[in-house]
């Protein structure tokens, strides 16, 4: 027994020798990014770099409402009273913002003061005040929205949103369900994530993922990095089948887009006016085999042309459905993003040069893009 003793004793020692000898060997980190000299964490001093900026948004407008449901109405009743009459009524909607000059201008999502009659800004300290819609971009899904009193109110300091690598901290403040003062944390899950591949056909962004928690009202409001710097305004959330999934407009492209709506009240994306599918060379091979294609798919990688929109800028320069575009600006397109990517720096009514593939042969088409329509 006294044997097992001294055993257990000697071993006990030879572990704290080891420990101590790996502590010495091993060279002392600091765990800087979870703790601050007054004893609360990153996420804390984050929140009160950003939070004193970070806004309720409560909207309003005018909607027509049928005064029953046709459906429930007996039809000898309908025969007396005719159908149904509308009645107008008031649609209330609710979002985040964040306050990003001493002017008070506020970025939000487009599709939170979309089409409203009157909007409501609650600032992180109480304070009540109305604010304009200065613009929206429902492309970009991206709003600004100025306070009409001069408030004096604190600012967030904007990041940069390129700087941002796969598993850096990702922190979201907003006001989900109308609960003000609202902070998530997560990571960066990814970047440049093509909105088209969640079902958004028609906005052109590529979104930062991340599992910090998104809800309905948090719409709008900043999602920052572990310095306290805004990194994206924070915009969906998918539901259902991989929920957990949070996405958010990079902040440099919000800055851009805010520039654009502040001085002109719109932003104009350039388009070419055709729609495209992705073709490689292993589709285009399954294709060629099939007896019955009606025609032959050059074997290649590029953006293929499904059909061209009339009276568009492609149907102007020529371009046809089959067409395969290789390049643009002499930049290599391996896919259509690439060329959306391209299309959305190109200036309106200057030549933007494509290469494409017709009929086996490359040939070089020179089109001018023109503004979107439908946005105005």
């Amino acid at each position: 027994m006294r044997f097992l003793k001294n055993k257990f004793i000697n071993l006990f020692k030879i572990s704290i020798f080891f420990t101590a000898f790996l502590l010495n060997f091993y060279p002392t980190y600091e765990v800087s990014a979870l703790s601050s000299f007054d004893g609360h964490n990153f996420v804390s001093d984050a929140v009160k770099n950003v939070g004193p900026a970070v806004v309720k948004i409560d909207t309003e407008r005018l909607v027509e409402r049928q005064q029953f449901d046709p459906t429930l109405l007996d039809p000898l009743l309908r025969d007396l009273l005719g159908e149904p009459g509308m009645i107008p009524d008031r649609e209330r909607g609710q979002g985040s913002g964040v306050i990003i000059d001493n002017n008070g201008l506020i970025l939000t999502n487009a599709h939170v003061v979309e089409r409203v009659d009157t909007v409501s800004v609650t600032l992180a300290d109480g304070t009540n005040c109305d604010g304009q819609v200065l613009g929206t971009d429902s492309i970009t899904d991206l709003a600004l929205v100025k306070i009409e009193e001069q408030i004096g109110s604190n600012f967030a300091p904007l990041g940069d949103s390129e700087e941002l690598e796969v598993g850096d901290w990702a922190i979201a403040l907003g006001t989900p369900y109308g609960l003000e003062k609202t902070v998530t944390l997560g990571i960066v899950s990814s970047l440049h994530r093509d909105i088209n591949s969640l079902g958004f056909s028609d906005k052109r962004l590529d979104l930062i993922q991340t599992d910090a928690a998104i809800n309905p009202g948090n719409s709008g409001g900043p999602l920052i990095n572990s310095n306290g710097q805004v990194i994206g305004i924070n915009t969906l959330v998918r539901s259902g089948p991989g929920a957990g999934l949070g996405f958010a407009i990079p902040i440099n492209l919000a800055k851009n887009v805010s520039e654009q709506l502040l001085e002109t009240g719109k932003v104009i994306h350039p388009y070419l006016g055709v729609q495209l599918i992705s073709l490689n060379p292993k589709i285009a091979r399954e294709h060629n085999e099939d007896p019955n294609s009606i025609v032959q798919l050059p074997e290649r990688s590029g953006a293929l042309i499904q059909s061209v929109i009339p009276n568009s800028p492609a149907e102007k320069a020529g371009l046809r459905r089959g067409d395969l575009v290789i390049a643009a600006e002499n930049i290599s397109i391996k896919e259509p993003k690439t060329l959306l990517d391209e299309v959305e720096k190109a200036q309106i009514g200057k030549i933007f040069l494509l290469n494409v593939v017709r009929d086996n042969k490359e040939i070089k088409v020179n089109i001018k893009p023109e503004p979107l329509p439908g946005l105005t």
